[in-house]
């Protein structure tokens, strides 16, 4: 049985790693209708925390994401299978791209290709951020927090570990201040 669910891990995130394009974050949307909506592996307010810790942590998104998923599925051996499975398609491709790409790269349609792929992938950015942050109940109250860490980042240079520090000091602050 557990065999089967690590094979099943794999499959999962092998399926999502070769049909995503845009990185760890425009995969978001389909981890989260396999793992939590369709096999049931994980709940949601789970998931939202998974994915805060695996933005927090030092790594690929897309990698830290399987991780902590496989290894709450089935251990390390999930977190092995859920791995291999997101970073084998890649792995591949980037390989052959890489073999053929010199080639390639000042032929006008692949150039074309490129230029047409990039918004694309910004969309495959976008809508997953505007998921997360209605299912981490941001509003209009709190949208101001937020802002402020992009503008901060932005406009001002501002390491983006202080933003992180803060926002979790910020966090711990308000819920002692709330119970």
């Amino acid at each position: 049985m557990l065999i089967r669910l690590n094979l099943s891990l794999f499959i999962t995130f092998l399926r999502i790693g070769l049909f995503t394009l845009g990185g760890g974050y425009a995969m978001l949307p389909l981890i989260e209708a396999d793992v939590v909506e369709k096999r049931r592996w994980i709940e949601k307010d789970m998931f939202l925390d998974l994915v805060a810790i695996a933005q927090t942590c030092p790594g690929v998104f897309a990698i830290n994401i399987s991780i902590f998923v496989g290894n709450k599925v089935t251990g390390t051996r999930g977190a092995i299978s859920a791995t291999l499975g997101t970073t084998l398609p890649s792995l591949v491709i980037i390989t052959l791209i890489a073999m053929f790409f010199r080639e390639f790269q000042d032929v006008p349609w692949v150039a074309a290709i490129f230029a047409g792929i990039r918004p694309a992938v910004v969309a495959l950015i976008a809508v997953p951020t505007w998921n997360m942050a209605r299912k981490a109940q941001i509003s209009f109250l709190n949208c101001w927090i937020p802002i402020v860490s992009a503008l901060l980042i932005f406009a001002l240079g501002v390491n983006p570990i202080y933003i992180i520090l803060a926002a979790g000091v910020g966090g711990y602050v308000y819920g002692l201040m709330k119970d």
